[in-house]
């Protein structure tokens, strides 16, 4: 089995290999750097920081299914992670998220009657649902919660926009900006798309001083630490 896993930034990317490796170095197109793990006792894994937000998420991961699928050797899962807002009191800082939706929250059109997403305007589709039994297989390694993760280009900064959310995605537990776009290059690629997120903040009016970023990416190293044994028992 090879895994790809995408992160936003290195930060992120580097929480995850610390979670085993060695890792080498590969270059990709487009001045992307893939770090390439082995598969002595697992699933083989590769990490990549593809850049922030679900544009960037989406390129990046495309890129690197193609190169994989050119050299013979394609992904079978491909997993978004890294740290994101949590939505209290469901998901409590420094807590593991698996999403069982990949969902993009703002993707549609504004009208006065109030938000339709595009699936309503009759194009595409605005969530990804894993496979069940690797999202409960994964969170039990991990000892994480699942529900919905949004995916929004804009992190939320007030408390009107976090009720927002929560009215219109009612159940969700964090958000990020990157998981939908990985979703999307995943799935166009024929493979199996997760999630995983540790809470790093609250999803509200921005106070950078209650961040508690580096728990965050402790827990990431954590949760990528107990992931094989889950995918090795699927």
């Amino acid at each position: 089995m090879r895994v790809l896993v995408v992160t936003a930034v290195a930060a992120e990317r580097d929480a995850v290999c610390a979670a085993g490796g060695p890792y080498t170095p590969r270059a990709l197109p487009g001045g992307l750097a893939l770090h390439r793990g082995g598969a002595d006792t697992g699933p083989a894994v590769d990490v990549l920081a593809a850049g922030v937000g679900p544009a960037a998420a989406a390129a990046g991961t495309a890129t690197a299914l193609t190169a994989a699928a050119l050299d013979g050797a394609p992904y079978s899962l491909v997993i978004s992670a890294g740290i994101g807002g949590g939505f209290a009191p469901a998901a409590p800082l420094g807590c593991v998220v698996v999403a069982d939706a990949l969902t993009a929250a703002d993707l549609g059109a504004e009208t006065p009657e109030g938000f339709l997403p595009v699936t309503e305007l009759g194009f595409g589709t605005v969530t990804h649902r894993p496979d069940p039994a690797l999202v409960r297989a994964v969170a039990t390694a991990c000892g994480a919660r699942t529900g919905p993760v949004l995916t929004v280009s804009t992190v939320t900064g007030s408390a009107a926009r976090a009720a927002e959310l929560t009215a219109r995605h009612p159940g969700a537990l964090a958000e990020a900006m990157e998981g939908f776009g990985v979703a999307e290059a995943a799935v166009a690629h024929g493979a199996g798309v997760l999630e995983i997120r540790t809470v790093s903040n609250a999803v509200g009016p921005r106070d950078r001083a209650a961040w508690r970023i580096g728990p965050a990416l402790t827990a990431l190293t954590g949760a990528f630490v107990a992931l094989p044994a889950a995918l090795r028992a699927l």
